[in-house]
Order: C-alpha cells, then structure tokens, then sequence
C-alpha cells in the first residue's frame, strides 16, 4: 500500500464520519473534500474542481430545475390529485395504490419532489378522514426510492454511476438499460410492504398542540399608566428577557403591528398580545398598571379569533402552520429565538420539532421558550400566520409548508399542460438516445425559460445546491481513488477474498457493502466510491462490467435499514412518528430480500 493510497483512505474515513455523525451540512464536507485532496496532492488543482462541470452533476441541477418547474406549475400536483379519492378504500388497498403511483412519477421527476407532495396529501389525509400517515409514509419514500431506481434520469445516483464508468473507458448505460430489474425490485417491494402494514405503528392522528406539546396561553396585556413600562424598549422589560413569553403583536391607536421588535418604545395604551405558560400568566396578572384582557389556551383562543371574524373575510384568520426544513433552507443552523424577531410575512414562531439523529434518538419538542438547539434539515417550525400570507411562505428558499390551509396552485392549466410536454419531450429525446440526459434536460430548462413558464429567481431559491455541492465534491474523491490506484488496490483484497469462489459472491459481496456504506454515508457519495471499485473487481475476474455497476446503481439506493441513507426516509421519520426500529426491522428485512434477488437476477447477466 503506498503513501497516496493511505491519505486517499483518511480522507474517505474523514468524509464518512463527518458524515455518519452529520458534524458539517454536506456542502461544508464537500469543499473539505476538494481542498484536502487538492493539498495533499491527490489531484491536480483542475482535478479538483471537474466536479463542477462533470456532466453528471450539471445533468441531476438540470433535472433539479426541471422538478421545480413542475411542481410551481401544478404538474405533480395535477398527476396526484385524484389520490384523496381513495380515502374510502381499505389502507391494504390505499397503501399500494400510493406506493405505484408515487414509484411511477419518481421514475422521470426527482423523488424527493414527489414524497414532499406525498406527504402533504398524507397529512391532510390523516386530519380530514383520520388516516393513519404513518402507515402511509414509509411505504410511500420506500416506493419512491425503487421508483427513481428504473430509469438511467430517475435518481442522481444513477447519473453518478453512468458518468464515472464513463469517464473509466466502459460503455455508457441506456435510458431503460435496468427497468425490467427495476419493475422486479418494485413489485416485490410494493407486496412486502403491504404485508408489512401491520407492522407499522398506527400513528394516532394529534391535534397540532398536542404534536408539539403546547401547553401555553395568549393573553392581551393593556399598560396602563404609571407603569413602569412606559417610556421603555420591549428589549429592556421582562416581556423581552423572559425566555418564557412570546410577543405576537403591539397594537397602538388601532393599528396592529405583528411580531414587533425589541426597539419599540411602549407607550401608554399600548396593547401587547402575547404568549406565556401558566407561571407567567400569573405574574402578569398580579403586575400593577397591567390589565390583562383575556386569558385562554393559545389553540382555544386562536379558533375564537377565527370564528369572530367569520362575518368578514377570513383571509385574515390567525393559522398554525408547519414548516418542514429542506436541505439548503435559510434558517438551518438557527436557533428559534434567532428567527422570532426576523421571520418574515409577520409569521410568528412558536415551537421546533427535532427530527431524530443518529446523536439524538428521541424526538425532541422545542417550545418557543427554549432557543438552544438549532434547525436542521427534517426538522419542522410550527409558526402562526394570517391565512393571507400563507402563500408567500410557500416561497420560502427550501421550506416545505405542512398543513391543511396550504393554497391551491395557482398555474394555468396551458402551464401545466405545456411543462408536462416539456417533461415528455426531454424524456423522449433521453431515451431515444437522440440527445444525453444532459443536453435533454438543458434544452427542456431553456424552452421553459424562453416561453416564461419557468423563472429563474424562483429556480435560484428552491435549487438544493447541498446536492449540487455535494456532487461536486464527492467526483475529485473518485478521481483520486484511480489516481493513486486505491481502487485496484481495494479491487485485488477483494479478488483475493473471493478467490476460487462463484460469481454470485462477488456480485453479492460488492452489492452487501455498497448498501451497508449507504445506510451511513449518502447514497451519491456511496457511488462515487463504489464504482471504480466495481469496474475493477469486473476486470479482474474478467466479467461483463455492467452487472457490476447495476450492482452499485441498486445497492445505493436500497439503504431502507436507516432513516439517514436517503433524503426521503430522513423527511417521514419524525413526521410518521417512526422509531429507528421500523426501518431497521422493516426497511432491514426488504434490503435483504432485494440483496437476494438482485444477487439472482444480476449474476445470470454475466
């Protein structure tokens, strides 16, 4: 084993604890991964940034834009609107249609795309007809995850496999090269999955007060005169300092001002909504030149608010909103209190629910008092906001709105009938084989630029350049392990290993660790590794490569055993409720039929 090799090895073990343990966002891991490789001299400095123009990565930020552009134009939305129509269908009948449904879409429009709108049916779903989603959710990330495993444009991963076998001298794969395998894969899954139903936990539908563990009041306090109060900054009262109370909104001489800063001078007469537990609602009550108006519980008081102003329009009504954070969403890293005084729309936030992580297992409620732990992607804001402005935070950078009140898409329906032909033109082109997966993508972007259907500032916000990034890291890794012959170097351990054995072993030993590693390191990054590997086990033993690299293709995205391995899994785990046991168990069990059968089916192509 040389030098080269050795560093090449802690740079991979660096990577894959920063990020099992999730120590830096993946984009900050990926610029460790450029910059490192580049100054131990791995790889040339041009090396080091090919990631970015690697036709892979500009390919899977086309086919991310071309995602957006469907969904703002209401394609998804359209494709799955008559899914509330099962609602009267028994869950073993209700679970596959979901499951081949979202399999279906997932297969030409990226699968987080397509789980995201999943689960917003789901949940309203789950608050209308008291469906249980956690029943629903698993299965449905699970179907897209095979889904998006049939066609070459289907995931990144598989545009990452083709393009670095690619550039190693192997004949590129086809738009329907695995299909067939991957038609088999989903129909086995779609029937485990539904016998497996039973399993999952049933997910009693709560109230959001009851989902995020709520137990606040509102209250209106009026200052009257003579209180000390008076005269000062809301930064310099106890209303501010006190980690326990929330400020919703000052109103003075009628006029309302939501969420109000710190620096606002108070004024006798002014009128403070605001939230607190039952200890400080106690002491302001005993506060003298305090008058408090009313006093309720937070969820009691909102509904009230709504019903008063039933008379009027409701565009004003107070709403809970949940937000889900995205990969790549502004408010990562911040804690509550950071955003209460910077959300905008005049959306007020009241409480984090903390996905779970491999650091921390148990589900977490963060109530507005509490501003230590900061957001990270899967985890949800519950925020109060007029009904009105609902839709602007629909265009928040990496935020997914969670709720019933959500407003309908408001695309035209010539919109939505033209992206959905842009969509089957790229396809066809791609398939075809007319055009690269590539350049098909690119020339469906331009014609939706051209014709105004697609906004660039809109693709600048709700790209998820941490991919993008990522990608672009993780190919120098590839192009080091080749350079500094790591590869054939891990390739010979391996032929020694399986030495004198069948061929099933080194199909199933290559497809084993592939899916084991992307149960902890991301699927792509699993695949930038994996690859040049494969190719060289194929070499050696003198085997057709593409059983190999179908292997790699499969096994990265078959990580069902832990909510961390896929984008997807990591977005229903706390949504649905999950413990870390459903996938293990559940999700352990389908990666180990799929292992078998893939092994099966993959060894007969040689």
């Amino acid at each position: 084993m040389t030098t080269e090799i050795i560093l090449v090895f802690l740079v991979l073990l660096t990577t894959v604890i920063l990020f099992a343990f999730e120590v830096f966002p993946v984009d900050k891991i990926a610029f460790f991964i450029i910059v490192s490789l580049a100054l131990l001299g791995l790889v040339t400095p041009e090396e080091a940034i090919s990631g970015f123009s690697n036709s892979a990565t500009i390919a899977v930020l086309s086919l991310m834009i071309l995602a957006i552009a469907m969904e703002e134009n209401g394609v998804i939305n359209w494709l799955t609107s008559g899914m509330g129509r099962v609602k009267s269908l028994p869950l073993y009948f209700m679970a596959p249609i979901f499951m081949f449904v979202t399999a279906g879409i997932s297969a030409f429009i990226s699968t987080t795309a397509v789980v995201i709108v999943f689960i917003k049916i789901t949940n309203q779903l789950s608050e209308k007809f008291k469906i249980p989603k956690s029943k629903l959710l698993l299965p449905i990330s699970f179907a897209g995850i095979l889904g998006g495993s049939c066609t070459l444009m289907g995931t990144s991963t598989n545009l990452i496999v083709n393009s670095v076998s690619i550039n190693l001298g192997m004949e590129k794969l086809t738009f329907f090269e695995f299909t067939l395998l991957g038609l088999v894969f989903l129909s086995i899954s779609i029937v485990y999955l539904t016998l497996a139903l039973r399993w999952l936990p049933w997910g009693k539908s709560k109230n959001i007060d009851e989902d995020y563990d709520l137990n606040n009041y509102i209250t209106t306090v009026r200052i009257n005169e003579g209180s000390q109060m008076v005269g000062k900054k809301i930064e310099e009262t106890f209303l501010f300092e006190n980690p326990e109370i929330s400020l919703l909104k000052l109103t003075r001489n009628n006029k309302a001002h939501n969420s109000p800063g710190k620096y606002i001078t108070l004024k006798t007469g002014d009128e403070i909504l605001l939230i607190c537990d039952l200890q400080n609602l106690s002491r302001l009550n005993k506060s003298e030149n305090l008058s408090l108006h009313e006093k309720k519980n937070l969820f009691e008081s909102s509904l009230e608010e709504g019903q008063e102003r039933e008379s009027g329009s409701n565009e004003w009504e107070q709403v809970f909103v949940q937000l889900l954070m995205l990969p790549g969403s502004p408010f990562l890293g911040k804690t509550l209190g950071n955003i209460r005084y910077s959300m905008l729309q005049d959306a007020v936030p009241l409480a984090i629910k903390k996905r779970k992580t491999l650091t921390n297992i148990k589900e977490r409620y963060i109530r507005s008092s509490m501003d230590k732990l900061a957001l990270k992607p899967g985890d949800r804001i519950l925020v109060q906001v007029e009904k009105q402005n609902i839709r602007a935070l629909e265009a928040l950078e990496n935020v997914v709105v969670l709720q019933e009140f959500e407003t309908k898409n408001q695309a035209s329906r010539f919109r939505r009938y033209f992206s959905l032909a842009i969509l089957l033109l790229v396809i066809a082109l791609a398939a075809s084989g007319l055009l690269s997966i590539m350049l098909s993508a690119l020339t469906g972007v331009c014609l939706l630029l051209l014709t105004k259907n697609l906004d660039l500032n809109t693709v600048y916000k709700k790209v998820n350049w941490q991919i993008f990034f990522l990608l672009a890291g993780m190919i120098p890794l590839g192009v080091a392990m080749h350079n500094s012959g790591a590869d054939v170097w891990v390739s010979k351990e391996l032929l020694n290993f399986l030495g004198g054995q069948p061929n099933f072993m080194a199909i199933g030993t290559l497809f084993f660790v592939t899916m084991v590693m992307s149960g902890v390191v991301s699927n792509n990054a699993t695949a930038i590794i994996m690859t040049p590997i494969a190719i060289s086990v194929a070499q050696g033993m003198n085997l057709d490569f593409k059983p190999f690299i179908l292997a790699v293709i499969f096994a990265a995205n078959f990580s069902f055993f832990t909510p961390v391995g896929y984008q997807t899994n990591t977005l229903v785990y706390s949504i649905g409720n999950y413990k870390f046991k459903h996938f293990l168990i559940i999700g352990g069990i389908l990666s180990l039929l799929l292992w078998v059968v893939a092994t099966v089916l993959l060894v007969k192509m040689l």
